[in-house]
């Protein structure tokens, strides 16, 4: 026991243990210290897992446990990613930027949706156009006498029915006041146009042959005054609601016929009335 207590080497070893032991302790806190000072970039960090799981071909298809970061007006359910189709209604990501905001759609989505997007438009038109049949033919059977007369003509044109005056019997030549005697003719006119829903354009139109008075200048105001005195006489005496009527002036820029000769140059002078749809479908369509 006296030979341990008093081994040389024993005493040695004890003295560099404990400075050991100290530089440890020192390295320790070094470390700690350094570690407390450190700021880590979350974002950086994901962006190099992300390329390195890219890299040596680890990925996830579907991140079951993130909410999507896309969002679409079409598909609110997507994560970010662009979609393939698929037989099924079912989307899979194939990007590794987790950081993208908006829902990629290729080409053949844009496609499908813009083909959809025509569908719908069609099947409007489509529904407009038969409504508008029934409507002309609600008119017609109103307007039956006058139609026989050759007066008026009732067609329906896409979505559109357009009651069409002649100026025989409802004008004087280069006047715009409606004759006594077509007063009758205007009061079927506004009945049937008040047992149809829709907004109502009356336009007026001329033939090509100048006028020049005090009164009417060009054929632009002339056929102005035509449609206004009409849309007049419905609002006032027809019992059509104000609401509904607008004034068009065409003057001789939308012939129906030549105005070469005389049967045509009639033709052309005329008062249309126009039906449109009940909620001006016609017109947002571009009509």
């Amino acid at each position: 026991m006296d030979d341990e207590q008093d081994c040389p080497e024993c005493e040695a070893m004890a003295g560099w243990v404990m400075t050991f032991a100290d530089l440890m302790s020192l390295l320790m806190c070094f470390f700690v210290l350094l570690l407390a000072f450190s700021e880590m970039d979350i974002q950086k960090y994901k962006q190099v897992a992300g390329s390195m799981k890219f890299a040596f071909g680890v990925q996830r298809e579907i991140k079951a446990d993130e909410i999507p970061k896309g969002t679409s007006v079409i598909a609110q359910e997507f994560s970010p990613g662009e979609p393939k189709p698929t037989p099924i209604n079912q989307v899979r990501q194939i990007t590794t930027d987790e950081f993208k905001q908006n829902l990629d759609f290729s080409d053949t989505d844009q496609k499908h949706n813009q083909s959809q997007a025509d569908t719908t438009l069609e099947q409007a038109q489509r529904k407009l156009e038969e409504e508008a049949q029934i409507k002309a033919e609600e008119v017609r059977k109103a307007l039956q006498k006058e139609i026989e007369e050759g007066i008026v003509e009732v067609l329906a044109k896409k979505d559109l029915v357009i009651i069409r005056i002649n100026e025989r019997g409802s004008f004087t030549s280069g006047r715009a006041d409606i004759q006594p005697g077509f007063v009758p003719v205007m009061q079927r006119v506004s009945r049937a146009l008040n047992d149809v829903e829709g907004k109502i354009i009356v336009a007026g139109h001329t033939d090509d042959r100048p006028i020049r008075t005090l009164q009417f200048p060009s054929n632009w105001v002339l056929s102005a005054a035509r449609a206004a005195n009409v849309v007049h006489f419905m609002t006032t005496r027809g019992g059509v609601a104000a609401a509904r009527m607008e004034i068009r002036a065409h003057a001789d820029v939308d012939p129906l016929e030549s105005n070469d000769s005389a049967d045509g140059r009639s033709r052309n002078r005329r008062v249309e009335i126009i039906v449109h749809g009940s909620d001006g479908t016609a017109e947002a369509l571009g009509q």
